[in-house]
């Protein structure tokens, strides 16, 4: 696994204090992180900080959403591979129903669908609900 400072290097951003607090969380966290998760877990950080800073991460392609079937914004580290230009993070989103973590699983992509004549697709989310490891 990469680390912090080289992460942002290759997305060419500097490496602040933040950046790196919040980079480090993600690194370290197995499920996906809402705004509130990371004002919690990093009490010292300013929302609009917060904010921007995961907006300039997603558009880097270091986040991408994690679409759970919520209303709550969730963000995961993206593959190795996402650029600024360029998401890999078309996978499966598995949400607990008991503890409401979100976890990706890259080792399913989403399966080609076939959509009606004239549709044409932006993205797709597939959500599995469920229990995970800690809850079942």
């Amino acid at each position: 696994m990469k680390s912090v400072e080289d992460i942002l290097k290759k997305h060419k951003l500097r490496a602040t204090s933040v950046r790196k607090e919040i980079l480090s969380l993600f690194l370290k966290t197995k499920n996906a992180l809402s705004n509130n998760d990371i004002e919690y877990l990093l009490s010292n950080i300013d929302r609009i900080t917060l904010y921007r800073s995961l907006k300039t991460f997603q558009e880097k392609g270091i986040i991408h959403k994690a679409f759970d079937g919520t209303d709550t914004s969730r963000y995961a580290v993206c593959s190795t591979d996402c650029t600024e230009h360029q998401h890999y993070d078309e996978h499966l989103h598995f949400h607990c129903s008991q503890c409401d973590n979100t976890f990706c699983v890259e080792e399913a992509p989403v399966p080609y669908i076939t959509i009606p004549k004239g549709f044409k697709a932006h993205k797709t989310n597939i959500v599995i609900e469920g229990h995970c490891e800690n809850c079942s």
